[in-house]
């Protein structure tokens, strides 16, 4: 802790001693509340031991959010970005503590959030300089063979229709329109509300350019299939009532949704299959595990059914 605080006084963000509080909830990169006694910072940084670089590199998240302040995304303001590992073992950022919690969803909150998702893709990547943020080009081929490769990196039963799911979005994969940044996690549990409006977008470590229907069918599935994000279980409206508010806000075409839920069904189903399959080596910590292989069935039937 000293380290950091002698590092953020040198930045000119803090005065004196921290205090720290870890943010629990989520399994991906670590987030803590800092305090100085006067101002109230969050420090984010990757998950410990061996990770991927490329799946927690701090400085895309923070160049994505520091590209998207002031649009009408809400994103935390970013202050500072530190990619020298000695400071605290890790590269991290520093960004604004947002006040907010993840209610459960609600019909407006719902269209609220889908408000937030056309804006965003509404934002031309250049036009605040994410030009060259990915690669859109064969952005859904890419998408349906790097779950397949997941897939085969974690089989240890047979699934039921998952090689038919594959196959069948493999060989109907749509023709996207414009790109644009896409979340690649968009739901209620990844932002913050307060008082009925959302404050903030969270968790864009898996952001870059590409399909935007990728996030749309993601968002429309977590409500349809609430147990996969609990938390937030309420009342959602149906998606294809979700779906026309964004058709609508947006502009674009989605008359292939039903290929993208699909997709988005296959990528949590490999997702619960290989967090299945590292229950069953007692690979996991904590409780939760073990009910999430029995996720896979459903959304495998869900998936045939939209492709």
């Amino acid at each position: 802790m000293g380290r950091l605080a002698d590092h953020l006084c040198e930045a000119g963000l803090v005065r004196g001693p921290l205090s720290a509080e870890m943010i629990t909830g989520g399994k991906s990169n670590l987030t803590y509340v800092v305090r100085d006694g006067d101002a109230t910072f969050v420090v984010r940084r990757p998950p410990l031991g061996h990770v991927l670089a490329t799946a927690h590199d701090m400085s895309r998240e923070y160049r994505v959010m520091s590209a998207l302040q002031d649009t009408p995304v809400p994103v935390p303001r970013t202050f500072h970005l530190c990619q020298d590992a000695d400071v605290i073992g890790a590269p991290f950022y520093v960004m604004e503590y947002v006040e907010g919690g993840q209610p459960p969803i609600d019909p407006a909150l719902a269209h609220q959030l889908v408000d937030v998702l056309a804006a965003l893709h509404s934002i031309a990547p250049g036009s605040v300089g994410l030009g060259d943020f990915g690669r859109p080009d064969g952005f859904l081929e890419r998408q349906v063979s790097r779950w397949k490769r997941q897939l085969d990196a974690s089989r240890s039963r047979e699934v039921t229709g998952i090689d038919e799911l594959f196959a069948r979005l493999s060989q109907s994969v749509p023709r996207s329109g414009e790109p644009a940044i896409v979340h690649g996690d968009f739901k209620l549990g990844n932002t913050l509300v307060a008082d009925g409006r959302v404050k903030a977008v969270l968790d864009w470590e898996m952001s870059t350019l590409g399909d935007p229907l990728t996030d749309l069918a993601l968002f429309l599935l977590y409500g349809d299939f609430n147990q996969l994000d609990s938390d937030n279980a309420g009342e959602s409206p149906p998606a294809d009532e979700l779906a026309a508010h964004y058709a609508e806000a947006s502009g674009r075409d989605i008359s292939r949704v039903g290929w993208y839920i699909g997709l988005a069904c296959f990528k949590l189903a490999v997702i619960a299959e290989g967090i299945h399959f590292r229950f069953t080596q007692g690979l996991t910590v904590g409780e939760g595990f073990a009910e999430v292989g029995e996720q896979v069935a459903p959304l495998v039937a869900r998936g045939l059914e939209e492709v």
